[in-house]
């Protein structure tokens, strides 16, 4: 899983954002989010602490997801980390 998690950081880094992001965090998130998701392509929101949120875009099978990328909002930028 460790490499899971560090291809997600890595790349976020590669979209240009600089701050700290956490992959087992998202990873998580992402898990937590789709728990009770039927089959199918998804659009999620998570909100951080510091007023800037993640849009994540996945698609949900049966045993599994897919995540297609990552949007990093911050108050005067979008990173986007396409990861299909």
């Amino acid at each position: 899983m460790d490499e899971i998690y560090r291809a997600i950081e890595e790349k976020i880094r590669l979209s240009g954002y600089a701050g700290a992001v956490d992959g087992e965090e998202i990873y998580n998130d992402i898990c937590d989010q789709i728990e009770d998701k039927e089959e199918g392509a998804y659009v999620l929101m998570s909100g951080r602490t510091d007023g800037s949120f993640f849009e994540y875009t996945v698609e949900v099978f049966e045993d599994q997801f897919n995540l297609s990328s990552i949007d990093l909002h911050t108050a005067d930028r979008v990173f986007h980390a396409h990861f299909d």
